[in-house]
């Protein structure tokens, strides 16, 4: 299967994956080539601007559901069998009501477009709405099965399936570790966020606290910021967004949890979760230099968080897992340079 790698661990696989020699390689979901998407010249399909300081971000409102199933289509990075694999772009919810565009509400299209006329594609395993990055879909229920069951065993085994590229407004104390924090969804004003627990008693759990793990190593720093490679060992809304805030890195772009970050003297602290509402995350004058982004513009700055990664299990029990790969979309590839983070 093209969309099929095995890479070597540690640094320099990482870094090859994402194109160590120059630039990372981009996705403008175009169907070139599957295997390495390029950037898409037309930019009436994909709903993105030509003019937008944001390259290759969609723009849903502006779209049709038939333009969406095209833009869906260009962005599938591998099929084979009853497996697809697409690059998501941000911006693009998996699941919402009834009559929202989402992924979910396209996939019988999808499935038609794509020759799967018989049996409909399902979602296996997908990031949420603000980050990019893999989606792997499969019309066989009896494969998906076994898809969930081989994501599950790891997670229980703590061995993680999923890596993600992310940049941090901030640069983490230690250069790799774990996060490790009880985490709940809390209703404030109608909005469902994502709050921290201190030391959850059982009767925490019960009502739905859950612990929460991840990984994290930075893989290259920058104008104060950071590339972090991130390995989430649960699943839990907003998981990765609230433990980098916990670090005092928001991710670049969180316009949700980077208002739980406060400044005295350059010395940042952590704000109440309670009584902190979101808002537009506000980056500092050196910084927006740095990204070529007026105060305005940073307002609208996509979520720096993207899926590059996903270990798949072999077609036998003994096989070696495999590797999907997904390339960044072009903003992402962009803030790199522009933070002199794909140079190192």
């Amino acid at each position: 299967m093209g969309g099929f790698r095995i890479l070597g661990r540690g640094t320099s696989g990482w870094w090859r994956a994402l194109g160590a020699h120059g630039p990372p390689k981009e996705s403008g979901y175009s169907t070139k080539s599957r295997n390495q998407l390029q950037p898409q010249g037309s930019s009436k399909r994909s709903g993105v601007p030509r003019d937008q300081p944001f390259p290759g971000v969609l723009q849903l409102k502006n779209l049709s559901r038939e333009e969406l199933v095209d833009v869906l289509r260009e962005a599938v990075v591998d099929q084979k069998g009853p497996l697809v694999t697409l690059n998501k772009p941000q911006g693009l919810p998996v699941t919402g009501k009834s009559g929202e565009l989402t992924l979910l509400s396209v996939l019988p299209e999808l499935s038609q477009s794509l020759g799967l006329s018989e049996q409909e594609l399902h979602i296996v395993q997908a990031p949420g709405k603000e980050a990019s990055g893999l989606v792997l879909l499969s019309s066989c229920p009896q494969t998906a099965s076994r898809l969930q069951k081989f994501f599950t065993h790891s997670r229980k085994t703590q061995r993680p399936t999923a890596t993600y590229c992310a940049i941090t407004n901030g640069i983490p104390a230690t250069a790799e570790g774990k996060i490790e924090v009880a985490l709940r969804l809390e209703c404030f004003d109608g909005v469902n966020l994502v709050v921290p627990v201190k030391s959850p008693s059982r009767k925490d759990i019960l009502e739905g606290v859950k612990r929460t793990l991840s990984h994290f190593r930075v893989m290259a720093t920058g104008s104060g910021c950071a590339l972090v490679q991130l390995q989430p060992l649960t699943v839990f809304p907003g998981q990765l967004q609230v433990h980098m805030m916990l670090q005092l890195c928001p991710l670049l772009g969180d316009h949700t949890y980077s208002a739980r970050l406060g400044t005295v003297l350059g010395q940042r602290f952590l704000l109440s979760a309670q009584s902190t509402k979101p808002q537009s995350q506000v980056l500092d004058e050196a910084l927006l230099r740095c990204l070529h982004l007026t105060p305005s513009q940073s307002s609208q700055l996509p979520l720096h968080l993207h899926l590059h990664r996903l270990l798949f299990p072999g077609p036998g029990p003994r096989d070696t897992p495999m590797e999907l790969l997904a390339p960044l979309p072009p903003y992402f590839s962009r803030t790199l340079q522009y933070l002199g983070l794909c140079q190192q």
